[in-house]
């Protein structure tokens, strides 16, 4: 484990292959730490590329971040992950996310095309149900609690009760942030995740997305995927000029069970451990890449 300083704040992260390997980073969805994908790295690493996982700030072991100098939190995320790219010296990398992870994806492919090799993609959400259901799992809850009781009671919400136990420097960031400060950053953040013509994907304009030139491969979202939907991932493809959507190599059904299986036992979700199937298909890409430069 590795960690380097960036827009203030210690971001976590681990290199997995050898040195003159193919590079790929991974973003996993939500919030969720560097090792929800670990075994998808390890699997490329396997075959022959370096794989960087990080925590995102906000997420596993990295420092909290919150400020308006970012329209979005996957905008802030974005901006790491160029600069810690950047900082490893790794030049264009393949740029791989799910869910959030996508969108995180996404967005630095589009900001940040030096630091793109190509784009692999699954799992991106978008569309009216899972854009307000994002926006109430990631902002209003914390808004909320803030607004009665500040910052201090938004601390003793599991999830950042787990970040301070993971990385007590969080605790200090956390006193440091006003009431004020952090709502205000929040209610920023908010407005990405109100359903918004032109924008496919949450706080992103299509007219941007569809400057990607990155070599682009998308894995079907599932049939009957509430989350993720079918249309939102066919309309990332029509947006992204020469991009292309594979077959999901999981069942069909395979995050609708993990979800309902989360729901039901309060666990977290196992659609993360079959991540490890899309090896094969980003190998691809990294190769198609290659030859393209050949």
């Amino acid at each position: 484990m590795s960690s380097v300083e960036i827009n203030g704040g210690s971001v976590v992260y681990e290199i997995l292959g050898e040195e003159d390997g193919i590079p790929a980073v991974l973003t996993p969805g939500g919030r969720a730490p560097r090792g929800f994908l670990r075994s998808l790295g390890e699997r490329l690493a396997e075959s022959g590329m370096k794989v960087l996982i990080w925590d995102r700030p906000n997420g596993g072991e990295s420092d909290i971040q919150f400020s308006d100098r970012w329209p979005t939190e996957s905008h802030m995320h974005a901006d790491t992950l160029q600069q810690l790219i950047k900082h490893l010296a790794w030049g264009p990398t393949i740029i791989v996310g799910a869910s959030a992870g996508a969108r995180v994806s996404i967005i630095t492919a589009l900001q940040y095309p030096e630091v793109t090799r190509g784009l692999f993609l699954w799992h991106i959400a978008g569309g009216i149900y899972p854009t307000l259901a994002l926006g109430n799992s990631y902002i209003v809850e914390n808004i909320a609690i803030a607004r009665k009781g500040g910052v201090e009671a938004v601390t003793q919400l599991p999830h950042w009760k787990q970040r301070i136990e993971q990385n007590p420097r969080n605790k200090e960031r956390f006193e440091a942030l006003s009431d004020e400060e952090f709502i205000r950053t929040l209610k920023l953040w908010l407005s990405a995740f109100v359903p918004t013509p032109g924008q496919v994907i949450p706080g992103v304009r299509d007219d941007d997305i569809a400057s990607i030139a990155a070599p682009t491969v998308i894995i079907r979202s599932g049939q009957n995927d509430e989350e993720h939907p079918l249309l939102t991932c066919y309309s990332v493809h029509a947006l992204i000029r020469g991009s292309r959507v594979v077959e999901p190599p999981w069942a069909e059904d395979a995050w609708e069970k993990a979800f309902a299986n989360t729901l039901k036992t309060g666990g977290p979700n196992n659609a993360f451990d079959l991540n490890a199937q899309a090896a094969p298909l980003i190998l691809d890409l990294a190769r198609t890449t290659t030859a393209d430069e050949a």
